[in-house]
């Protein structure tokens, strides 16, 4: 990355009002901006500190040693932002101690660098630079948790064509409408990537090729649903893998290319599913048994949106069994876990009891006191953790056996039972008002 690439960036960094410094991470040879070269001795782009910070782009606010002008040695806060084949290195000191990360305007310019380096500009979805960022990251989680992450390449079929009949501005209207239906249906905790052209990426974590075949299926359903604006009917086709232990990330994304290429081969608008990964891996090693919550199609209720809700407490529940198992060495994965699974149960509650609500649900009040005894009684069982009262494994307990068995799989299929009873009466007496005056017309 050169100087004319700095200056792409300078514009919007320089209202940070702070030094900055962009390395080439190719050639390492870094390029500073006015107010760097106004504060600090020359000379200091290739020192030990700065290319250990370029080496590591995304990190927390590191201390780096910088010697000012007037000749003092003092410490700045350096925080490495991505930026293509760059590494943005922006620098703050205050007193000459580290700069609070509190500091809200920084932290905003600073995401606001980042998205712009990683996300596509005409569709808004992260970009191929992003995804080879990712997936590494993705990976790691997977070996280290024991939970599966698959990759599904999505390619608009015959995208030329629409190209070549409509003119590439509603070439690119699709392309945004195209990345709209995906957001419709992957989960929150799904990452969409724009792979080049009319390719696109869908990173899964905690899914495997089985359920990672079900999500292509659904996308490929929703793309195909109705026609797109200004050209009428797209489809598209997908190829499905799961990374399996050991592979790299190159050999995946091939793998991955190869799946989609055979859906497009066989006629496209169809998905092709790779059926191996470490998933079955898991299942048939020996000699470790893990506890797993399985989710099978006999939990549903009914309601879609409550469903993959607890689709997803079922991922996040067997998250926080890995990394209770892992917790002495990854403490803060722990708690990371734990605290995405009780985000996730109040998030889940308010949900459901809105959609209750909505359809008038008698016992609702009985549900809400459910909802809130669940979480007071989790709140205790996390402070005794804290406390050294109890062991984690009495809160994965509760989380398992109170939340999901009893009421995820109890009370809440109940209401769903109670719901669809309803519904039936409801279309039955539609039904009977509907025809009963044709019975008297014979």
């Amino acid at each position: 990355m050169d100087a004319t690439d700095f200056r792409q960036w300078h514009g919007l960094a320089r209202s940070l009002g702070l030094p900055l410094v962009l390395i080439d991470r190719r050639s390492f040879v870094g390029v500073a901006n006015d107010r760097f070269a106004d504060v600090y001795l020359p000379g200091q782009l290739d020192s030990p500190d700065l290319l250990r910070l370029a080496r590591a782009p995304g990190s927390a606010g590191q201390p780096v040693k910088l010697r000012r002008r007037d000749g003092r040695d003092i410490v700045a806060c350096a925080q490495a932002v991505a930026l293509g084949d760059g590494v943005l290195l922006v620098f703050a000191e205050v007193h000459g101690e580290l700069l609070a990360r509190e500091n809200d305007q920084l932290r905003k310019r600073i995401a606001e660098l980042e998205s712009l380096s990683a996300t596509d500009a005409l569709t808004g979805a992260w970009n191929r630079a992003q995804l080879e960022r990712q997936v590494d990251v993705e990976i790691s989680r997977a070996i280290r948790s024991g939970q599966p992450v698959s990759l599904i390449l999505l390619d608009v079929d015959r995208f030329k064509r629409v190209n070549d009949r409509y003119g590439h501005l509603a070439g690119d209207a699709v392309l945004k409408e195209f990345v709209g239906r995906i957001r419709e249906r992957i989960r929150d905790t799904d990452s969409l990537f724009r792979w080049g052209g009319e390719e696109f990426a869908v990173l899964a974590t905690s899914v495997g090729y089985r359920g990672g075949a079900a999500l292509a299926e659904g996308l490929r359903r929703i793309i195909a649903a109705k026609p797109f604006t200004r050209v009428g009917p797209i489809t598209a086709s997908l190829g499905v893998t799961e990374h399996v232990e050991g592979e790299s990330a190159e050999s995946w994304f091939q793998r991955t290319d190869e799946a989609l290429y055979a859906a497009k081969s066989a006629g496209r608008n169809r998905i092709h599913v790779d059926r191996v990964g470490s998933s079955d891996l898991h299942a048939h090693r020996t000699g470790t048994a893990l506890l797993r919550l399985y989710w099978l199609e006999a939990y549903e209720c009914g309601e879609p949106a409550i469903d993959a809700e607890h689709r997803e407490l079922f991922d996040l529940g067997n998250a926080l069994i890995a990394a209770t198992m892992d917790r002495h060495a990854e403490p803060l994965a722990w708690r990371w876990a734990l605290d995405s699974m009780l985000a996730h149960l109040v998030k889940h509650f308010r949900d459901e009891e809105a959609l209750l609500e909505e359809r008038s649900y008698g016992p609702l009040a009985e549900h809400r006191r459910a909802h809130a005894a669940l979480l007071s009684q989790a709140a205790e069982v996390k402070a005794a953790v804290e406390r050294g009262d109890a062991t984690p494994g009495h809160l994965v307990n509760f989380l398992a056996y109170d939340v999901i068995a009893l009421h995820l799989l109890k009370t809440d299929r109940d209401f769903a039972i109670r719901l669809r009873s309803e519904a039936e009466d409801t279309a039955v007496r539609g039904r009977t008002l509907v025809t009963t005056p044709n019975a008297r017309l014979h």
